[in-house]
């Protein structure tokens, strides 16, 4: 007891059928495939993304450093 047999099964494709409309579900199993292949796209171009040695990377972040101002001593007590 408890499981979904087939004519249950159908009863439920029937009711979603009934209330999304078979235009709607189309529509959004066609916007899940194109959500699928841009994922697998993406997969692709990360694979393809050149390495970085990690010495480049500290090297890039790095801003080049700058002398600070000396200070200037204005006080001329003795």
């Amino acid at each position: 007891m408890g499981g979904l047999s087939l004519p249950h099964l159908i009863v439920l494709a029937l009711v979603v059928l009934v209330l999304f409309g078979r235009g709607r579900i189309s529509e959004m199993m066609g916007d899940f495939g194109k959500g699928i292949k841009s994922f697998k796209q993406g997969m692709h171009e990360e694979d393809n993304k050149p390495i970085v040695p990690p010495a480049q990377i500290q090297q890039q972040q790095v801003p080049p450093a700058t002398p600070a101002p000396q200070p200037t001593s204005t006080d001329q007590t003795q």
